[in-house]
């Protein structure tokens, strides 16, 4: 196993956990982060998002809180996995099952510099935020203001930890 895999494997392991130390560790610090609802850039930023996340997730929903993972592969340059969540959307209370695909580069450290999840945001709109997510949740408005409400919340989150 390519040591780039075994890095993945940490982090998923981590994840899974809601560990999000160990999952920080796995970063670059130039690292960069973009899925549906984030575009970040650097280690504070990318790490501050799976802490809020995780600590969310403990605080409200790690009764439900599930992942798996799957087809982790890597070599010295990229990497990719497959992996399901289970969880409470913490705004809304309501159940959500997100099917994302990651794709990664690596430093030459063997750490994460780039992270890019994928998934449906429609199907995770409809779930995460109910008739809203149902109705609008395929328009390019509505996926931009959920983009400014993560990132005004992720912005918040980090505040409070400087302080």
């Amino acid at each position: 196993m390519h040591p780039n895999q075994t890095t993945l494997e940490n982090f998923y392991t981590a994840f899974a956990r809601l560990d999000a130390d160990t999952m920080a560790a796995c970063y670059a610090p130039d690292a960069e982060f973009d899925d549906e609802a984030f575009s970040l850039r650097g280690h504070t930023e990318v790490t501050g998002m799976w802490r809020m996340l995780c600590g969310a997730t403990k605080a409200k929903g790690a009764d439900v809180w599930k992942l798996t993972y799957s087809g982790v592969q890597a070599d010295a340059k990229t990497g990719k996995a497959h992996w399901e969540a289970d969880y409470r959307f913490s705004a809304t209370g309501r159940m959500v099952h997100n099917v994302i695909d990651g794709v990664f580069e690596f430093n030459e450290q063997g750490l994460i510099k780039k992270h890019r999840d994928s998934f449906n945001f429609w199907t995770w709109a409809r779930q995460a935020l109910g008739a809203p997510g149902l109705l609008l949740g395929w328009t390019p408005v509505f996926h931009q203001k959920v983009r400014k409400t993560a990132a005004a919340n992720l912005k918040k989150f980090l505040a409070t930890r400087a302080s």
